[in-house]
């Protein structure tokens, strides 16, 4: 019940714990979390095993009214399969004293199954998977896409959540229709890339000849 001793001037209930942030650029940063969670190199650079994957991001219609075992089958036909050995091999023993605060046991983030109201039985089914987190399309959050502040969390949708996605965030033609007054960020830069620009025709004709002496 009691271990060693107690810490100096320790932390307070009534501590301020959280940052406020605006409501929109909480938007934005899921927003820019569901693109990453798109791109493969930042899902393979953020750990995840997804060489068997067919496509990123992946999309499953087959995921409503199975049971566990029927979503562990599904989710290792279509490549998932090392993510969760991966997932299983990295449970350990916590680090220091945080061990006695009934969190004895770490382990690695797998897939982030994102569904939709018609797959909402999907909850109970992969609740006891280790390494998988549920959530419903209408409330993803950015501790969910981005673990620890790295991005490229692998997502597996289901198709009526893939569907909501631009009735949640909208488009770049049109705004959403479940958040009042938001927009997807518009790109400063429609090309990047900083050499062609500066080599273009319409640059270059513009420019000064260049000085000899």
């Amino acid at each position: 019940m009691c271990r060693k001793a107690r810490m100096f001037a320790p932390l307070k209930i009534w501590r301020k714990w959280h940052a406020k942030a605006n409501v929109t650029q909480r938007r934005h940063a899921v927003a820019s979390a569901l693109a990453a969670s798109a791109c493969a190199p930042l899902v393979m650079a953020r750990g995840h095993r997804v060489d068997g994957v067919p496509e990123l991001p992946l999309v499953l219609d087959q995921l409503n009214g199975q049971n566990t075992k029927g979503l562990l089958a599904t989710l290792n036909r279509f490549g998932c399969g090392d993510d969760l050995a991966k997932v299983r091999r990295s449970k350990q023993t916590r680090q220091g004293t945080g061990k006695y605060r009934n969190s004895r046991y770490v382990m690695r983030k797998g897939p982030l199954i994102i569904y939709g109201d018609a797959s909402a039985n999907l909850r109970q089914a992969g609740r006891n998977l280790p390494g998988i987190d549920l959530c419903h399309v209408s409330r993803l959050n950015i501790l969910q896409l981005a673990p620890g502040g790295h991005l490229g969390r692998f997502c597996v949708f289901t198709e009526d959540a893939f569907r909501a996605l631009n009735n949640q965030y909208g488009t770049n033609k049109a705004e959403c229709t479940e958040r009042t007054g938001y927009h997807l960020n518009r790109h400063v830069m429609n090309c990047a890339d900083l050499a062609r620009i500066i080599n273009s025709d319409q640059v270059q004709a513009k420019l000064r000849e260049q000085r000899t002496s």
